[in-house]
């Protein structure tokens, strides 16, 4: 076992973190900390939380079953071809003149949420993500009915029901 880094080096430990999720399949908080622990770095959870979340990453369901921390290594999305693979995961698109609510495929929901959060659509307020299901809140003074049709144009589902 390697000595103990300077845990206070933030980019050596999100570095490592990186390469870790990349290399293995790593299901949990508690195993990556095994995992960075083996590199010499001793992380609280907490720590280990919070560079989960900076780094961007997120839960992935695998074909087999379970899931598994994975990173978005680009900001999606950049170009057409890029929303149209995104819209594949979009289920449905519904509102409720308060909110509206896009259902995705299991796992799905966190990467087209960021996605719509980094597109700042000027009718969006904000996104809430769980595992397949995305609430979205409209601006105020938009109605969800207008958000909807935007979201549908975006991920090219105009004709989602």
């Amino acid at each position: 076992m390697s000595p103990l880094r300077n845990n206070g080096d933030k980019a050596a430990r999100q570095e490592a973190i990186r390469r870790i999720i990349r290399a293995h399949a790593v299901s949990t908080q508690e195993e990556l900390g095994q995992w960075l622990s083996r590199e010499g770095f001793d992380v609280t959870q907490a720590t280990l939380s919070r560079d989960l979340a900076q780094l961007g990453a997120m839960r992935v369901s695998l074909p087999e079953g379970g899931t598994v921390y994975g990173l978005e290594d680009a900001r999606p999305p950049a170009g057409e071809s890029r929303l149209l693979e995104l819209g594949e995961m979009i289920l449905s698109v519904e509102d409720n003149e308060m909110m509206v609510v896009i259902r995705t495929r299991p796992g799905s929901a966190p990467l087209v949420a960021s996605a719509i959060d980094h597109a700042r659509l000027l009718e969006c307020l904000g996104t809430l993500a769980g595992d397949d299901t995305i609430f979205v809140a409209p601006t105020r003074g938009r109605s969800a009915r207008t958000l909807n049709r935007k979201l549908k144009a975006f991920f090219g589902k105009e004709d989602t029901p």
